[in-house]
Formats: structure tokens, C-alpha cells, sequence
């Protein structure tokens, strides 16, 4: 993983570091997150942001294993 270092308004730094307290996240993970939402968002401008979160979070899901296969020969 690369390091990129950016520059920010010291209200922003400040409601990010809220945000990532709240969250359980360190700064960097959370902008990280952000980051990757408002990219998603960008490529698919018509997915509302409760969408995008969620398929963010069921990525994360999956890639910890916490999948289960799904039975489709419910009756």
C-alpha cells in the first residue's frame, strides 16, 4: 500500500477525526473509506450512497469469510 499526503481545512480534519472516533477507526481508514465511497459514487453517479455503503460492507463481509452459501433449492 502506497502513502498519499494530503492537505485538508482544519474543520474537515477535525469532523473526520470525529467521524473516525465514532466509527472505531483510525483517521486514515476512515478518509480511506471515504475515499473509496466517493469513487464508487463518481463511477455510478445513479447509486444512492445507502447502496454503495452497503455493497462496500458486503465486500468487506466477504473478503473476512463471513459468507454463507446460499440454498436455492428452498421448497
Amino acid at each position: 500500500m502506497g502513502a498519499l499526503s494530503i492537505r485538508v481545512d482544519i474543520d474537515l480534519k477535525r469532523k473526520l477525526q470525529a467521524r473516525a472516533k465514532g466509527q472505531h477507526r483510525k483517521p486514515s481508514d476512515q478518509a480511506r473509506r471515504y475515499l473509496e465511497i466517493a469513487m464508487i459514487a463518481e463511477d455510478n453517479p445513479d447509486l444512492p450512497f445507502a447502496l454503495i455503503e452497503g455493497i462496500v460492507a458486503a465486500k468487506a463481509e466477504k473478503d473476512a469469510g463471513l459468507i454463507e452459501p446460499l440454498d436455492w433449492d428452498v421448497e
